[in-house]
């Protein structure tokens, strides 16, 4: 069983910034993308960043300039810079990881969900 917990969500005003985090803990191989996404109330869930294991990132429009993702392999960890924030960038932020594992001979992948923490961005 693979688990993602994020932390580092909460309240902050305009302007402000938070970083998040996720560290994924169980029993692979290896883990592969990693992302965060986000929904906010009444809306769909959005990406907002991804980054592969090698370290290269992909940004939604919206968050370019302002938002930075990066991970730390050693420790399955992905993390969420969040800076210059908007009361648009509330929502629910959950981390996604594409994991690895090995049955024998056998490598298959599974995708893994956090459940998510919230962000709010308010005056």
């Amino acid at each position: 069983q693979v688990q993602l917990v994020e932390s580092g969500g909460g309240w902050v005003q305009p302007g402000g910034s938070l970083r998040l985090s996720c560290a994924a803990s169980g029993r692979f191989v290896s883990i592969n993308d990693m992302g965060w996404y986000r929904q906010a109330p009444e809306n769909q869930r959005e990406l907002v960043a991804t980054i592969t294991s090698g370290g290269t990132a992909n940004y939604a429009d919206s968050v370019k300039g302002r938002f930075s993702i990066s991970r730390d392999n050693a420790n399955n960890t992905v993390y969420l810079q969040m800076n210059s924030l908007k009361p648009e960038d509330t929502a629910v932020y959950s981390c996604k990881a594409g994991v690895a594992f090995r049955s024998g001979p056998l490598q298959y992948g599974m995708d893994y969900w956090g459940k998510g923490t919230l962000v709010t961005v308010s005056s």
